[in-house]
């Protein structure tokens, strides 16, 4: 590894041939400095990065790569979304999308290993597949990084050019959950018992969810990605104290980040493990929380697109489901209002007009109420969905698609 400046950085990625396929750390790690660097120093790129928040260049030249659509790429003018599964994703690094850079975000080295802090996710699989094509591995070496261990570490000799930029990362300080959120956490968490394992994600519901389970007893992590929500049932004693907490990618506050740094029970691990639903389906009563932004009366999620439009992608849902339900006593759990509050309509529809992006869940919960659907016939699955997670305002119309599509 050898440390340079942002110029002398800028000056190599100049050098680079045609259209580089540049990989970057995603979620709350981008390498900003990195991308900066990047973008001056080149007319045309293609830039690859999971869920990446605003800040990304939107100009013509720039690509904007990704299989799962964040908030820095939603309106982007050159979007390039590749759907896949999460777990997926490693498989297209190492074929069609191998890319030529790799940038990641790391915590300085202790014991001649750089660690990829808050980021693991795909980016394992991306640096090997960028070795096999003689490319080149850029790291952003940030002091202000937690250093975690597992699947984040990473050899300095595997690392060509190496940058010093201490920056702040990015943190998420959780909101008081409203009624609604409250409740269906509630509903949620009373379907979880002691010395389950859990997967949740980030936001009001999920947040709520692990609030309500503070009084649980031996309770397991294996997740995509978690946030402040696991600290506080580690503080409450929650947690099984001897088992590892495996995630792939954490987002939180700055005691969070604290927490994690050399923390030795936290296992951060790569995507094709972490959402390998064989993997999964090993885990103790496996419990698998997602949302979704329609379900219709089928029992099909929609948590990808609006309007034909694609809004986030598959992500780890479709993995983390069919895990979970293939788990000894596990269970796949749809949360969601029954009603959007942005766009003023119900959640539930008589038909997806939307790609599906999960199906045949264990129940669908919301403020009204919980729909068992697995081992269900679709007839009283549309009853349950329509008496127990509906709006009330909508529950006469739904019924009368439920007719025309032969559900009633």
């Amino acid at each position: 590894m050898r440390t340079v400046t942002p110029e002398e950085l800028g000056r190599h990625l100049a050098a680079l041939p045609d259209t580089p396929r540049v990989v970057v750390s995603g979620n709350a790690a981008m390498p900003w400095e990195a991308v900066r660097v990047l973008d001056a120093a080149r007319e045309r790129y293609v830039l690859h990065a999971l869920n990446a928040p605003a800040g990304v260049p939107d100009r013509p030249g720039v690509v904007a790569e990704t299989c799962f659509v964040g908030p820095g790429m939603r309106h982007h003018r050159n979007l390039s979304y590749v759907p896949s599964r999460l777990s997926m994703v490693p498989l297209l690094l190492g074929g069609p999308l191998a890319p030529d850079v790799v940038v990641v975000h790391c915590a300085p080295p202790r014991d001649g290993m750089l660690s990829l802090g808050i980021e693991v996710n795909v980016l394992p699989a991306a640096l090997e597949a960028c070795r096999v094509r003689s490319g080149t591995v850029v790291a952003v070496v940030n002091d202000r990084m937690p250093y975690t261990l597992g699947d984040a570490l990473v050899p300095l000799d595997a690392v060509d050019l190496a940058v010093e930029v201490p920056a702040d990362l990015p943190v998420h300080t959780p909101l008081a959950p409203d009624d609604d959120s409250r409740l269906i956490g509630e509903r949620v968490a009373a379907r979880v018992g002691d010395g389950a394992t859990l997967q949740a994600g980030i936001g009001g519901v999920p947040d709520a969810t692990l609030a309500a389970l503070r009084d649980r007893r031996g309770l397991r992590v294996w997740t995509e990605m978690f946030s402040d929500g696991v600290l506080a049932l580690d503080h409450a004693g929650a947690l099984d104290p001897d088992h590892p907490l495996t995630t792939s990618f954490a987002f939180g506050t700055e005691e969070l980040y604290a927490w994690l740094d050399g923390n030795p029970r936290l296992r951060m691990t790569r995507t094709e493990v972490t959402n390998d639903p064989g993997t999964i389906s090993r885990q103790r009563a496996m419990t698998s929380v997602n949302t979704a932004l329609e379900v219709d009366l089928f029992g099909q999620a929609n948590a990808s697109r609006i309007d034909a439009r694609i809004h986030s992608g598959f992500g780890g849902q479709t993995d983390f489901v069919v895990g979970a339900l293939h788990s000894p006593g596990g269970q796949a759990v749809i949360a969601l209002r029954s009603w959007h509050p942005k766009a003023d309509v119900s959640t539930v529809v008589p038909l997806l007009d939307e790609p599906v992006t999960s199906v045949q869940q264990s129940a669908v919960v919301s403020e009204h109420g919980t729909a068992e659907l697995l081992g269900h016939d679709q007839r009283d699955q549309c009853r349950r969905l329509v008496e127990h997670v509906a709006h009330p305002r909508v529950r006469d119309e739904l019924w009368e698609e439920a007719r025309g599509l032969g559900l009633a």
